[in-house]
């Protein structure tokens, strides 16, 4: 119940309590001075009754306004974190999407790699796709190396044999051939042996291969008087040939005894460097004739130019020494007409000036 409301009802009671006593004793002739006294005491307590019901309401208001106010902070602080929190749960929201669309963008790639991974696994199962997939790499890291006069591919040899890729050198050394070899079984059956009686027959295998192959090029594209004395055996695997070079080594000198390099991309691309190089040189060498043509006609330019300077040297000379007979002539007739001046200024040593003059513009 409201508190002024209990104050009132109070109020009241003690009225009529107070009334009633009145009552009580003006019937058996009570006097008047507690009559007075009693009005006194009820009036002084309704004051004060009022006094506390109106500071009961002024606190109610205070406390209402303060409630109403700390209500109005606690609901704007609320709204600022709830619209805070919505800010960031969109954003992470967002951020989230554009994890997932970068993850699902991630599957599919590796969705095609996988298919990609796939078919090279095919191609390279297929011993005819797989010795294309070779001539394409080594195509395309000859291609990046030289420039389009230095190489030629499936070139037909004179013995009516194809090389892959002839690399086009002036002699010496002349033409090197280069052909894709890819023994993938072998290195496969190497690679995926059980035991040691399987690693021995795939490493039979592998070495025949090898030796195969070494033979075949040195039979087929090492043509004396048409290409250069050497050949190169690319492998289109740094696996396959760290393998070679790591556990066979005889393959490797019955290699360097046909006179048949075995490269690999990287061995290949450091090889086709070298070349570079020398055929950059001898393009400087053919330039040389040319180079040493235009020197000598320089230095004939340099000797007509030195020649030239020392005409116009001795031009200048003869010109100076004119110009000081020149720079003669005009003192002698500045000295005579400075005499011939004297003369007619009529002064003493006239007499003896005129015959100097005479004499000076005879022997003039």
């Amino acid at each position: 119940m409201n508190e002024t409301i209990v104050i009132l009802l109070v109020a009241v009671a003690a009225l009529a309590a107070g009334a009633a006593l009145a009552l009580l004793l003006r019937g058996r002739g009570g006097g008047n001075e507690a009559l007075a006294a009693l009005a006194r005491q009820q009036a002084e307590l309704v004051g004060r009754l009022s006094a506390m019901a109106e500071t009961q309401a002024q606190t109610r208001t205070e406390l209402t306004a303060t409630i109403n106010e700390r209500l109005d902070q606690v609901s704007q602080r609320m709204g600022q974190s709830l619209e805070a929190t919505a800010q960031k749960t969109a954003e992470t929201l967002g951020t989230l999407t554009t994890r997932l669309s970068v993850i699902d963008e991630a599957q599919k790639n590796i969705t095609e790699l996988s298919s990609q991974v796939v078919g090279l696994q095919d191609i390279l199962a297929n011993r005819q796709a797989r010795g294309a997939f070779g001539e394409v790499q080594l195509n395309d890291i000859v291609s990046n190396a030289l420039p389009p006069s230095a190489y030629s591919f499936q070139t037909t040899l004179g013995n009516g044999t194809r090389a892959d890729c002839l690399i086009l050198l002036p002699n010496p050394p002349g033409p090197i051939a280069i052909d894709a070899k890819f023994p993938l079984d072998a290195y496969h059956g190497l690679r995926n042996a059980k035991d040691e009686a399987e690693r021995i027959i795939a490493a039979r295998q592998f070495r025949g291969d090898l030796n195969k192959h070494v033979t075949a090029i040195a039979e087929k594209y090492i043509v004396p008087g048409e290409t250069a004395e050497s050949a190169l055996m690319f492998l289109p695997s740094e696996a396959v040939y760290a393998e070679l070079h790591a556990n066979f080594p005889d393959v490797l000198t019955k290699s360097y005894q046909a006179r048949v390099w075995i490269v690999s991309p990287t061995t290949l691309m450091a090889t086709l460097n070298t070349v570079r190089a020398v055929l950059k040189d001898v393009e400087m060498r053919k330039q040389a004739g040319v180079i040493q043509k235009y020197v000598a006609l320089l230095l004939g330019d340099v000797g007509r130019l030195g020649d030239r300077v020392g005409n116009l040297e001795r031009h200048f000379s003869q010109a100076e020494k004119d110009i000081g007979e020149i720079r003669k002539s005009a003192d002698a007739i500045t000295s005579r007409g400075e005499k011939i001046e004297a003369v007619e200024m009529g002064e003493e040593d006239a007499a003896d000036a005129l015959p100097v003059a005479s004499r000076d513009l005879l022997e003039g």
